[in-house]
């Protein structure tokens, strides 16, 4: 009976005894000293943050935030937002910077047109300038540069010797949605008309990365049809009675 209850404690003890090993190794975090009651130490602001969390969780949890990394900046959502728009598991593809929509403009709810200004009043919605992304960036304290993004951004953001803006390069993000050049899409005609960004790009406010959501779009006789594709579009404008005249799109 004794060999097989101790059979059973060792079972229990093995998940226990990984998840404060993948705790300890899996987030990068050095502990200092060895056996019962060691101590976590961060090694970066966006660990500190996450062994913060952990600690919320479980009060036992004994873990050492050095002060150069004590700091509310970047916030956890912050880190977690950048690290998955880095990740390469993560739908859609890498682009130059680790932006991520569900950042700003699900937690944050800044407006589309904030960014991509001028969509109501041109064809094309653009992207925003590297001056509009440090209208904000500016602000922030030094310690956001431990985001490889923040980084990146503010190296396309030359200023002088006295720190004064002097000019700014542009970010060649990768193209997600894009159309043939025989097609004339005209941004502010849907804006104005009261669509939906989501009804083209999808839930960007929850996307991480940006990708080409799957939509598929139903004619009355029963054929499909994809994003982006000719029927999608038509279909689209026979549900909100709008033209399909040819030269609507193709002129």
């Amino acid at each position: 009976m004794t060999s097989l209850h101790s059979s059973r404690l060792r079972v229990l003890l093995v998940p226990v005894l990984a998840l404060v090993a993948w705790m300890v190794w899996g987030f990068g975090f050095e502990s200092a000293g060895a056996g019962e009651g060691s101590v976590i130490v961060a090694t970066s602001v966006c660990e500190a943050q996450e062994l913060k969390a952990l600690q919320a969780e479980d009060p036992s949890l004994q873990i050492e935030i050095p002060d150069a990394f004590n700091t509310p900046w970047p916030s956890l959502e912050a880190c977690r937002s950048h690290a998955a728009a880095e990740d390469p598991d993560t739908p859609g593809p890498l682009q130059p910077i680790q932006f991520s929509h569900k950042h700003h403009a699900g937690l944050y709810e800044i407006d589309c047109q904030y960014c991509h200004t001028g969509t109501d009043r041109s064809q094309a919605a653009g992207v925003p300038s590297v001056e509009l992304c440090m209208g904000c960036h500016a602000a922030f304290p030094d310690s956001y540069d431990e985001l490889e993004g923040v980084a990146t951004l503010k190296q396309h953001w030359i200023t002088d010797e006295e720190g004064k803006f002097v000019e700014g390069t542009p970010i060649e993000w990768v193209q997600i949605h894009r159309l043939p050049e025989h097609v004339q899409f005209q941004h502010r005609a849907h804006v104005n008309a009261g669509i939906d960004c989501q009804a083209c790009h999808g839930d960007v406010q929850n996307m991480d990365k940006v990708y080409l959501a799957p939509d598929t779009k139903w004619w009355p006789w029963g054929l499909p049809t994809q994003k982006l594709e000719m029927g999608w579009c038509v279909q689209c404008h026979r549900e909100n009675d709008a033209s399909q005249d040819c030269y609507a799109c193709h002129y």
